[in-house]
């Protein structure tokens, strides 16, 4: 078996910011020797071996690369247990979980990433986390060291990527908006991206699926930014409810009308558009929409653990309970009747019966 703690070395050294000449200096040996393991001319001798791990903070067989199998399955383990914790919203839970992995394999990349995830969320004002204020504060220069670790070293291309957008957005939201604009701009165009490049280095048997899973991924892009317009504030309520209507039909489009109205957005659009009738006096069309929003709620918190549709355009999709990721631990239901229908725009009409019948269906689909 070829080991590979050459490779180890040099970039376990480099995570650390530790220079040749530095580690030289630590083990006692020469700088030559250092570049001559890492060349894999050479290893190093054994009884050297418990000194570099403990510089490192990982096993002997971590640094021989020789327990690959046992720290992907520990691993997975781990990132199995996060995505259950933020599936209900425990992410308080999910910053216990990923900082013990990372205690146990303070190297992995992925599991540096999740840490940096929960933090990130934990500052959310849109959960219920009654302490996401101080958060933000409290750990923003941890976020901000992960996100910088994980950018300048990380060999996984998408993990790096995500933290390096991540890391730009916490920059932006703690009031450092130019270096957060600056991080964004390192990031890749759309125009070059492996999506719409690789396209001509792919098997025959590779493209029909290829094509369905890029337009599934721009109908999603197209989906976001059609919303980012009837929500952003930029344009007129009458602009973005007719934004909201062409949300509807391109769901209609692309689905083959087969889209389940089980989502968390199936929910969310009929009351974004009920906020906006109420706030121009069109009651009449703000009832109409609370109603399909309750019973989106309602299926929401009802839906199966998988499910699955078909349509020309995606084949057939396969959706899992688990692939929902979210900072609140309340019910949609819950939250809709307490938080979504708090908003100032439905107080002329909060005392109305049909409204008080709203918030009691949204009470008894809790149940």
């Amino acid at each position: 078996m070829k080991l590979k703690i050459g490779e180890n070395i040099k970039y376990l050294r480099r995570t650390r910011d530790i220079t040749q000449e530095a580690l030289a200096e630590m083990l006692g040996v020469s700088c030559q020797s250092v570049s001559r393991w890492e060349l894999n001319v050479c290893y190093p001798d054994m009884e050297l071996l418990p000194t570099i791990a403990g510089i490192f903070r990982v096993s002997v067989d971590n640094l021989l690369g020789v327990d690959d199998t046992t720290e992907k399955q520990k691993v997975d383990q781990y990132l199995d247990s996060f995505q259950r914790a933020i599936n209900k919203g425990q992410v308080n839970e999910c910053i216990t979980i990923a900082r013990e992995g990372v205690a146990e394999f303070p190297n992995n990349y992925a599991l540096l990433n999740k840490l940096m995830y929960a933090l990130f969320i934990s500052g959310d004002d849109d959960g219920n986390i009654p302490e996401w204020k101080e958060n933000m504060e409290k750990y923003d220069a941890e976020i901000i060291a992960l996100g910088e670790r994980i950018m300048k070293y990380c060999p996984d291309q998408d993990i790096r990527l995500k933290a390096t957008a991540r890391l730009a957005f916490q920059h932006v939201e703690m009031g450092r908006r130019s270096i957060g604009r600056s991080v964004y701009e390192t990031l890749p165009s759309k125009e070059f991206c492996r999506e719409n490049q690789i396209w001509w280095g792919l098997e025959e048997g590779e493209k029909a699926s290829f094509i369905r899973n890029n337009i599934k991924d721009d109908y999603e892009s197209l989906n976001s930014w059609i919303w980012s317009f009837a929500t952003s504030g930029c344009f007129s309520d009458e602009d973005a409810l007719i934004a909201f209507e062409k949300l509807s039909a391109l769901d209609e489009l692309i689905c083959d009308g087969n889209l389940p109205r089980n989502s968390w957005g199936a929910a969310r659009l009929p009351y974004d558009q009920a906020r906006i009738h109420a706030r121009l006096g069109q009651k009449q069309q703000m009832y109409q929409c609370l109603d399909l929003a309750v019973k989106a709620a309602e299926a929401f918190d009802h839906r199966p653990e998988t499910q699955s549709y078909s349509c020309t355009l995606l084949g057939t999709v396969e959706e899992n309970i688990l692939e929902f990721e979210t900072d609140d631990s309340r019910t949609v239901c819950e939250r809709m009747r307490d938080k979504w229908l708090a908003n100032s725009a439905f107080d002329p009409y909060r005392n109305e019966a049909d409204f008080q019948e709203i918030l009691a269906r949204l009470t008894a689909g809790m149940q």
